[in-house]
């Protein structure tokens, strides 16, 4: 007699979950611990179980049992066999290397000595071996710490690295008990587990990993927490200026640090300080391809304690490569989310950390920590003059030519009139799109080249309420703290980006003292490559519990189109 549970578990370690299902919205959160979401079309979503996603879930203190019961409790039908074995034997293998000290060397330790033997003679993997002290410790390289972990995790091993930290230089970091400005300052309690967990009471369990917050959820709050735990000098590393500056205003208002004692490290201010705030774009910066990264330096400029990725999920490759060098430095990763559109969330894991920390979106937003959010897709038409351009044109162009879609501009008209008493933030990705439409609506417009002076200047106005509708280019996907938006018209985005989904939908999240809806749109261009992008940047959203509606345009333009009416929080426990 089969189960009527929402989920069918394969032999091929894939889960198909029916959305119409009462139980849909437990089964996916029970899911999401152990497993990636692969599509999401309106009826089935499909998740698949990876070796990696089985270790972040282990890392993070879910057992083998756990995964299997949760199978077991939504599975329509039993639960494969061969989908039982799998989950035991990857979930296993976390622990069963563990990377130590023995003496001031690096050792590599496992009970199962067979499996030492054949990682010895692994190619890829030899190489940081120097040898054997006994049957089950092998001695490693002194320099080859982040290396063979990276290694190993590509041949399905992954380590647990319990061989500690450097202290670094020691520095009293401190919380304020109110910020500058007096307002009263504490930590959320979720806030306060994520740095718990992060640092492990300063054991060799805790120090490096990732915790995974919506943006609006106050990761960089978790971080001066980590910081007041750690109490040593800190480099943090963010995706650009705007965010550099927002991180020192921040840790000037709600700690004890002085302004002489943070720096900025970036193209226009290079300078080092107890705690330094530095670019990846400055990190990775070189004249040609054939030189080596003469800013990588920063990495050893001083004797940190404690290193910061922001948004890792953005972390360019070449820092995974300095990254593997460090490995002796206690190392933060923040994030949205774990997926990466390169592929690299398995160096992610191995050089910077597993996943500590994670709670779903909508948890915090039934909280009223961040602020509830209506998702939909507005479908337009591809005009008729276009059509055939588009058929003949290669698929990058077809999707520039799908995006850049003019009949665009009449649903976002429709958009800003509807929600003409709401601050609206319109982001695109192309230039023209974003001249032409501040330009038809009289919009003030943010782009790469506006200098920093003048982003100030309309940031504040649109937190004032002087500017109620801004337009923005990519530049507008990270750090910008605009608390009072609560709407996001996207044009287009960066082809499937995933990843910037997330920092596109943060950006309305933060809670609205009214307890206004925060309301995301997208508006793609009905069978083309805009709607296949759209449909993968969705992922994002259903993954985190949002349910994504999709509308036609033309119910948009005759104005029968209603936004969804907020749901009731909870009462917030702090």
């Amino acid at each position: 007699m089969p189960q009527r549970g929402p989920a069918i578990v394969q032999a091929d370690l894939t889960i198909l979950l029916e959305v119409d299902h009462p139980d849909y919205g437990p089964a996916r959160d029970a899911m999401a611990v152990f497993s990636e979401l692969v599509k999401s079309p309106e009826h089935i979503h499909t998740y698949r179980i990876t070796p990696l996603s089985l270790w972040n879930a282990a890392a993070s203190g879910v057992s083998a049992a756990q995964v299997l019961d949760a199978l077991e409790k939504y599975s329509r039908y039993d639960v494969p066999d061969l989908v039982r074995t799998e989950v035991v034997e990857y979930i296993s293998r976390y622990g069963r290397l563990v990377l130590d000290l023995d003496d001031g060397r690096y050792v590599l330790r496992s009970d199962d000595t067979v499996l030492l033997q054949m990682l010895s003679k692994q190619k890829g993997v030899e190489k940081y071996f120097e040898g054997f002290l006994n049957d089950n410790t092998a001695l490693i390289g002194q320099a080859s710490r982040g290396y063979l972990k990276q290694a190993l995790v590509k041949v399905g091993f992954p380590v647990e690295d319990l061989a500690g930290y450097t202290p670094g230089t020691p520095l009293d970091v401190q919380l304020r008990e109110q910020t500058v400005a007096g307002k009263p300052f504490d930590l959320r309690r979720y806030q306060k587990e994520a740095g718990e967990v992060f640092y492990a009471g300063g054991g060799v369990r805790g120090g490096s990993g990732v915790v995974v917050l919506p943006c609006g959820a106050g990761k960089t709050i978790v971080a001066l927490g980590a910081m007041a735990q750690v109490k040593a000098h800190t480099l943090i590393l963010t995706a650009n200026v705007v965010a550099v500056r927002q991180w020192i205003r921040e840790a000037l208002d709600k700690t004890n640090l002085k302004e002489d004692q943070i720096a900025e490290y970036t193209g226009d201010s290079k300078n080092i300080a107890p705690v330094t705030v530095a670019t990846y774009q400055i990190v990775t910066y070189r004249k040609r391809k054939t030189e080596e990264f003469p800013h990588f330096e920063i990495f050893n400029k001083a004797d940190w304690g404690l290193i910061i990725y922001d948004e890792v999920h953005l972390l360019p490759a070449p820092v995974f490569r300095a990254t593997a060098a460090i490995q002796s430095r206690r190392r933060l990763g923040l994030t949205a989310t774990l997926v990466r559109e390169d592929g690299l969330e398995e160096d992610v894991f191995s050089l910077v950390g597993p996943k500590r920390y994670d709670v779903p979106w909508r948890e915090l937003e039934k909280q009223g920590w961040i602020a509830t959010a209506d998702c939909t897709e507005v479908r337009v038409e591809l005009p008729s003059p276009q059509r055939m351009p588009y058929a003949l044109a290669g698929q990058r162009d077809q999707y520039r030519l799908a995006a850049e879609n003019p009949s665009k501009m009449d649903v976002l008209a429709a958009l800003l009139e509807l929600h003409k008493d709401d601050r609206v933030l319109v982001i695109a990705q192309y230039l023209d799109q974003l001249h032409e439409l501040a330009a038809r609506f009289g919009l003030p417009l943010i782009e790469g080249k506006t200098p920093s002076r003048k982003r100030d200047e309309l940031y504040q106005q649109f937190r004032s309420g002087e500017i109620k509708t801004l337009v923005v280019s990519k530049v507008g996907n990270f750090a910008v703290d605009l608390p009072d938006a609560s709407v996001m018209v996207q044009l287009s985005g960066t082809f499937g980006s995933r990843q910037e989904e997330a920092q596109r939908l943060g950006r309305i999240l933060r809670p609205k003292e009214d307890g206004t809806l925060a309301h995301f749109y997208t508006i793609v261009t009905r069978e083309t490559r805009d709607q296949e992008f759209g449909a993968n940047r969705q992922l994002f959203l259903v993954e985190q519990g949002y349910r994504y509606r999709i509308v036609d345009a033309a119910e948009v333009l005759a104005g029968e189109f209603k936004p969804v009416e907020p749901e009731p929080t909870e009462e917030v426990v702090k």
